[in-house]
Order: C-alpha cells, then sequence, then structure tokens
C-alpha cells in the first residue's frame, strides 16, 4: 500500500528528526540526562521521563549516582515510591547526595518512620563521603516533628547541627523550632527564635503556630504583636493560628484586630482563612455575625458546616445546628459526628442512635470520632450493654486501636461498675499513651481503689511517660476518696517541684475536696484563703460539700456568701444551704434561704437516678412512689441500709426528711 504524497513527506521527516534525537541521546553524558530527567519532572511532562528512562534501560546503561538520583526525585514527585527505592536500591555506591534525595521522597510524603529507618541505615554504613548535610537534617527533623517521639535523637541531631555550624542556616533552625514546639518544649523552640540573626516567615509562623496549638494563647497574640512591628509582615498562615488562639482564649476584641488586619492588608480570603474566622466568631458566641460570614463564603467546605454547626451546639443552639445539618444535601462523616457530638454535649440524648442508623443508611460508617461520642453518651448513663456493643463493633471494625475509642470503652466500662473490663482494654492495649494511663488511673480513683491507682501511677512513670495536669486530676480524686490527706499533698507539692507543672484551679478544687472529705475544714478554709489564683465556684463547692456532711452551718453560710456571688442562678448552693438550716433546726433561716430562691425564679429541677435492667433503664427521683413495684424497692432499700449499718457506716437517719428541702 503507497502512502500519499503529503503524508509519505511527513513520515520521512519525523523518522529524520527521530534519527537525530537518538544521534543526539547517544552522545549525552550521565550528568545531561540527569538534568533532561529533572526538566521533565519540574515541567510535569512525566511520559517523556519514563521514556527516556526505559531509553536508558533498553540500551543497558547503568545511572551513575547523580543520575539514579534525578530518577529517585523524578519518581517520588509522581508518587511512585516503590519505584524510587527500587532505584535508590540498584544504586551500589551510595552518596550523601543519593540519600538526600530518598530522604526528601520519604519525607515529602510524610513517611516520617521510613525517613527514620534510612537515615539510621546512612548512619550505619559511616564514612567519610556520608557525612549528613544541611539537606539531611532538614528532613530527619521533620520527620521527628511528625512523630512526636523521638526527643533523644532531635537532640543528638540538633548537637550535630550546631557542631557542623547548621544553627546560623534559617530553615534548620526553624525545623528545630518546629520539633521543640511539637514537643511542648516551648523554652527550647522560643531561644532558638530569640538567637536567630535572620528571621523569615516561616520562623515567625512556625513559633506562633506553636504557642497557638500548645495552648499558649496569650504568647501566641504576643509574638503576632512583635511580628507586626518587625520586617516581616503576617500572612495567611500567620492570622491563621493567631485567629485560633483568640477563638480558644475568647478573645473577640483581638480576633477583630486580626480580622481589620487581613482586609486592611488585603490579604486574599482564602477559604481556610473565611472558616478560621467564622470559627473565631462562633467560639466567642458572635453567632450571627458567624452565620452571616458563612453565608456570604462564595465555597464552602464541610470545615466551613462543622464550624458553625459546632458553634451552635456549644452555645446551646441546638435546633439551628439541626436545621443548618438538614440543608446539606450530603453531609460528610465529619459533619455527621458534630452532630451526633453536639447533642451528646447538650444531653440530647433522644433520637441519637436513630441518627447514627440514618448516617449508616447513607452510605457512612461509623468511625473512631463517632464510637467515641457514642460511648461517652452510654457512660453518662452507666449503660453497660450498649458499650459493650461498642467495644464489640469495634474489635470487628479494627477501631479498638484507637486510643480515643479505647479510652471511651475504658471510661464507660468503669462507669458501669465494670472495673474487670476496663482493666482487660487497658492489658490489651499495644499503645499506651499519656491518654489510656490517665482513664486507668481515674477508673481506679472513682472507684476507691487508690492502691490500684497508685500502683498505676508509678507503672506510668517506670514506663518513661510524664504525668500531664489530667493524670493528677485523677490521681487527687483517688486521695480523696480515700482519705489520703498526707499523699494528696505529697503529689500536689510534687506537680511543680518534680514535673514543672503549676497547679491549677481545678488541682486546688481537688486538694480542698481532699481535706473537706477528711473533714478538716479549717485546714480547707485555709488553703483556699493561701491559694495564689483566684478561687472558683468548684473550689468554694467542695468546701461546702464537706460543711454539708460535718452540719458546719457557719462554714456553709461563708461558702455560700462566695457562691451565691460567683454563680447566682445555681439553685443547688441555696438547698444545701436551706438543708443545713433544716438540720440544724434554724427553720426561719431555711424559709429566709428557701424565699430567696423563690424570688429570683429559680427552681428545684429533682435530680434523677437511673439503673440498667433486663435491657431497659429505669429512671427514679427521690421518694418515688411511681412504680407498680414500690413497696418491693423499698424493702430492697432497708435492707441496703442494715447492710450498711452492719459494715459502719453512720447514716444521717436522725435528720426529719420532711424537713429537708429537696
Amino acid at each position: 500500500m503507497k502512502l500519499a504524497k503529503p503524508l509519505s513527506s511527513k513520515v520521512q521527516t519525523l523518522t529524520a528528526i527521530n534519527g537525530q534525537i537518538e544521534r543526539a541521546l547517544q552522545n549525552l553524558n550521565y550528568g545531561a540526562y540527569g538534568h533532561l530527567i529533572q526538566y521533565f519532572g519540574d515541567h510535569r511532562l512525566p511520559r517523556q521521563a519514563k521514556q527516556l528512562h526505559a531509553r536508558l534501560v533498553l540500551h543497558s546503561v547503568t545511572p551513575d549516582n547523580f543520575l539514579a538520583s534525578k530518577l529517585v526525585t523524578f519518581y517520588s514527585k509522581s508518587n511512585s515510591l516503590t519505584q524510587a527505592r527500587h532505584m535508590f536500591d540498584k544504586i551500589s555506591q551510595k552518596s550523601i547526595f543519593s540519600y538526600n534525595a530518598m530522604l526528601i521522597a520519604y519525607s515529602s510524603h510524610d513517611m516520617y518512620a521510613d525517613t527514620l529507618k534510612l537515615f539510621s541505615s546512612m548512619l550505619s554504613s559511616y564514612s567519610t563521603e556520608l557525612k549528613p548535610d544541611n539537606f539531611t537534617i532538614t528532613c530527619v527533623l521533620k520527620a521527628l516533628s511528625g512523630l512526636f517521639c523521638e526527643s533523644r535523637l532531635a537532640k543528638e541531631v540538633h548537637c550535630y547541627a550546631l557542631r557542623c555550624g547548621f544553627d546560623s542556616i534559617v530553615f534548620i533552625v526553624n525545623g528545630l523550632i518546629t520539633f521543640y514546639s511539637r514537643c511542648n518544649e516551648f523554652a527550647s523552640s522560643r531561644v532558638l527564635f530569640d538567637r536567630m540573626p535572620h528571621r523569615d516567615i516561616v520562623s515567625w509562623n512556625s513559633m506562633i503556630a506553636g504557642y497557638s496549638q500548645g495552648g499558649f494563647y496569650a504568647e501566641s497574640k504576643g509574638l503576632y504583636k512583635e511580628m507586626l512591628n518587625s520586617s516581616v509582615r503576617p500572612d495567611g498562615v500567620t492570622v491563621i493560628s493567631v485567629l485560633q488562639a483568640c477563638g480558644q482564649s475568647n478573645d473577640l476584641v483581638f480576633g477583630m484586630e486580626v480580622h481589620n488586619f487581613i482586609i486592611e492588608n488585603e490579604i486574599q480570603m482564602e477559604l481556610w482563612i473565611c472558616n478560621a474566622l467564622i470559627g473565631l466568631y462562633a467560639k466567642c458566641g458572635s453567632l450571627d455575625y458567624a452565620r452571616s460570614l458563612f453565608e456570604e463564603m462564595s465555597e464552602r467546605d464541610e470545615v466551613s458546616y462543622n464550624t458553625i454547626i459546632s458553634g451552635y451546639m456549644v452555645h446551646g443552639f441546638v435546633d439551628r445546628a439541626i436545621d443548618l445539618f438538614r440543608e446539606m444535601k450530603q453531609p460528610a462523616l465529619s459533619t455527621w459526628n458534630a452532630v451526633i457530638s453536639g447533642l451528646v454535649q447538650n444531653n440530647r440524648h433522644e433520637g441519637i442512635l436513630d441518627l447514627v442508623r440514618e448516617m449508616v443508611t447513607s452510605g457512612l460508617r461509623p468511625n473512631a470520632v463517632t464510637l467515641s461520642t457514642i460511648l461517652s453518651m452510654f457512660s453518662y448513663f452507666s449503660n453497660l450493654k450498649g458499650g459493650k456493643e461498642m467495644h464489640g463493633y469495634a474489635v470487628k471494625n479494627g477501631y479498638d486501636r484507637n486510643i480515643y475509642v479505647a479510652t471511651a470503652i475504658i471510661d464507660n466500662y468503669a462507669k458501669a461498675g465494670f472495673l474487670t473490663g476496663a482493666q482487660q482494654v487497658f492489658d490489651q492495649s499495644k499503645s499506651r499513651s499519656l491518654v489510656i494511663w490517665t482513664a486507668i488511673i481515674s477508673a481506679y480513683a472513682a472507684h476507691g481503689d487508690a492502691d490500684m491507682a497508685f500502683f498505676l501511677f508509678n507503672e506510668m512513670l517506670n514506663n518513661g511517660i510524664q504525668p500531664d495536669p489530667v493524670t493528677f486530676t485523677a490521681v487527687l480524686a483517688a486521695c480523696a476518696h480515700s482519705g489520703l490527706v498526707d499523699k494528696a499533698r505529697e503529689i500536689f507539692d510534687s506537680m511543680s517541684a518534680e514535673y514543672g507543672i503549676q497547679p491549677s484551679v481545678e488541682h486546688y478544687a481537688c486538694m480542698v475536696g481532699v481535706l473537706s472529705r477528711a473533714r478538716r475544714l479549717s485546714e480547707a478554709a485555709e488553703f483556699i484563703s493561701n491559694m495564689p489564683i483566684e478561687p472558683s465556684a468548684k473550689v468554694w463547692g467542695a468546701l461546702l460539700n464537706g460543711a454539708s456532711v460535718s452540719g458546719d452551718v457557719e462554714l456553709g453560710k461563708f461558702v455560700c456568701d462566695h457562691l451565691f456571688e460567683i454563680e447566682p442562678e445555681n439553685t443547688g448552693n441555696y438547698i444545701i444551704m436551706a438543708n443545713l438550716y433544716s438540720q440544724a433546726e434554724r427553720w426561719e433561716e431555711a424559709d429566709m434561704v428557701r424565699r430567696k430562691l423563690d424570688q429570683i425564679g429559680l427552681k428545684k429541677v429533682a435530680g434523677s437516678s437511673w439503673i440498667e435492667s433486663s435491657g431497659g433503664l429505669h429512671s427514679f427521683i427521690a421518694k418515688d412512689t411511681s412504680s407498680e413495684q414500690t413497696e418491693e424497692m423499698y424493702k430492697v432499700l432497708e435492707g441496703l441500709l442494715g447492710m450498711m449499718r452492719k459494715e459502719g457506716y453512720i447514716l444521717q437517719d436522725d435528720i426529719d426528711v420532711d424537713s429537708v428541702y429537696v
């Protein structure tokens, strides 16, 4: 078959060109091949790069170090990590250049464990030619920051950087700042930051973000102010961190100043900046303004919806959150979780399981967040059956290895009185982080088993896990339930002396609770008077409970004077005071407190208890006679009271219960 003349001419021309390219390629050296591979990679021409590599293989060309490293980089950028590693492994004499190519490949794909494993391999084959350089150090620091667990190795890398003079290289110091910040070693990161002769935008953003993410909101905002007076102009990344700090610290005024800076400096209102602004206003209670920003957005993602829905839920506007949720055509799993979590937080438990079923019907399956939330609801009701069902689902779907799910299961079992099950979950946990240690310590503390709580606390320390403020709250609670005053003082004093943790108002409340439960009320009152921070309602409440148990009317009156001022709408304080007066037969004063309660329009909400039995949840209130089995129930109660007396418990049965305001 003969080709048409014009087509034949084109074929001849292309054949000639290909021949010229073939001859040209034959004359290229390794360096030229490497630069050509890099060119194709940089200009997103993967097909041409692969064709060139195939030609090298076809002609049995063995790449040298430089060319092989360029191929590693190309395949990494093409998301072909397996091929990149294959090329790396074929290099017979690896140089620091080829190691860096593979380290960067792993690091850029967030494969931090592989990064450190390769770095360790490089060090084990150490030679003068394999001396880590600034690129090596940067990759390793990024991996360490991502893993959060290699503080010792990071400090060795830091020392190496100092010895080699890399501490003057800005991006090396930026990596160190990021690492120390993520490990909550802010003193170290701030020293590095302050010593930098020249700071770029990454330096400022790393330090500001570190403070914000670590909960040091005042420091984050303060450094932002310093940045405004520097030669480096804040960018979108900067304002995101500061807006988050403002939202978390409920600082609406400062947040509005940042918003104004964004507008005045014409920082582009990217989606993530809009979401941060919505988060600021929603967290600070300016929900109408947050909603107006939401409505003005030309583009919204699931974060946008989740932020405004969570804002409504946090401030109690559950119906508005549900209405917005129902406007969505296909809510993401994270949005379903935000709604379910909000309902649990607002004690709107009815219908939650139906909502979960609706979510499953839509094609989404519960994840670790969903399970943790549902488990917290079951914990609220001490629902052991539901907790076991969720545990079974977690095991079947592999979520039992999730630290937050495991913690929620432990909490559920503990609150339902199933300590054996809680201990089994802890024992089977392969990754024992601080969170799960604290959960099991809290479980035993809540059940008054101080010996086991302290044993686990010491085991945790022996395993190299350092306690945090929540852990100390659990340990102090164990002391309170067991009346261990001296041990509580020892633990409380060790917080700052040994662990560098300044006690919060929560810890002071725990100590007051310890002293009050031990009926050392004068010591508790003195402890409060010596507090370096303002006592909260929880602190005074702990002392009021002690006064109530001891029948100390004058102390109760003194405490209530503070509580009525701090939380004037808390009916519980008025009721405890009225009951104290009644127990002391000071009827006029008891009536006075009750009248005050009525005058300010507060009503006592009857407290209820519940029990799970035969698959059902039964709720009842004090003096409840609504059940058909009331007579049998009270007979059982009398039997239990008799058993308690035999065990040595002193019951306050000499009180005229009809005189008590319930």
